[in-house]
């Protein structure tokens, strides 16, 4: 089995000069059906497409490759076919196929490609497979407290729980526009009634607290989700 260390890894997770390499943050199946990973290689389009499954906790294990003009995906030790598959819909666009998924299949799927200098990986899908019905989660927003506000720069914090599975997608906008930049989310952590909760953060300026800019999060598991909304104004 290949593997690869978590510092690695994390050092290859990023954008390489005008690569980019693009999935879906996150998709929840049900247990026996069949879960399509789609990955776009950007610019680039004579490389193959590269699949890495990270269970939470665990290191990266190497899946298979695929390139357009192969008959079939190479495949790493402990994946094959028919369970794992490949296809292309263009010399840069690629799916992974796992066919009846099961619980266990529940990770992070990275792919990546190499663009001719370094092997550039996307952010990864998050795929969840359930049993159960899924519930949106408990979401609560947390205002800036005042002495945060004295300095230029204070954080929001949004407290997620009762979520009723490890993977989830955490989004912000300020304003309505969506935000990526100063944000850091947790991981899941599982309580005593087997749910879990996860806190994400946003950084901000002061002075868009102070002026009334309106923030938002929203916690998405699967097709449901929780979305909490608050300003300056809110808070009096």
């Amino acid at each position: 089995m290949i593997t690869i260390s978590c510092a690695f890894f994390t050092l290859l997770t990023c954008v390489s000069g005008v690569t980019v390499v693009t999935q879906s943050p996150l998709i929840t199946v049900n247990k026996g059906q069949m879960a399509t990973l789609d990955c776009n290689l950007g610019t680039v389009t004579s490389s193959a497409a590269y699949w890495y499954k990270q269970t939470p906790g665990g290191v990266p294990q190497y899946m298979l490759y695929f390139y357009h003009s192969d008959s079939s995906p190479t495949y790493g030790s402990g994946f094959s076919a028919p369970k794992f598959t490949s296809t292309h819909s263009s010399k840069s666009d690629y799916s992974l196929i796992i066919n009846n998924v099961d619980v266990g299949d529940s990770a992070v799927y990275y792919c990546n490609t190499y663009d001719g200098s370094v092997m550039v990986f996307g952010q990864g899908t998050k795929l969840n497979v359930i049993d159960f019905p899924l519930a949106p989660p408990v979401v609560t927003l947390l205002s800036p407290s005042t002495e945060a506000l004295k300095e230029s720069k204070a954080t929001l914090v949004c407290l997620a729980e009762d979520i009723s599975v490890a993977l989830v997608h955490v989004s912000w906008t300020v304003d309505g526009r969506s935000v990526t930049d100063g944000v850091w989310s947790s991981a899941t952590e599982k309580q005593q009634d087997k749910t879990f909760r996860m806190s994400s953060y946003l950084t901000i300026n002061s002075s868009d607290w102070i002026n009334n800019v309106d923030f938002s999060c929203q916690v998405s598991v699967g097709s449901k989700f929780t979305k909490k909304s608050i300003s300056n104004s809110q808070c009096y």
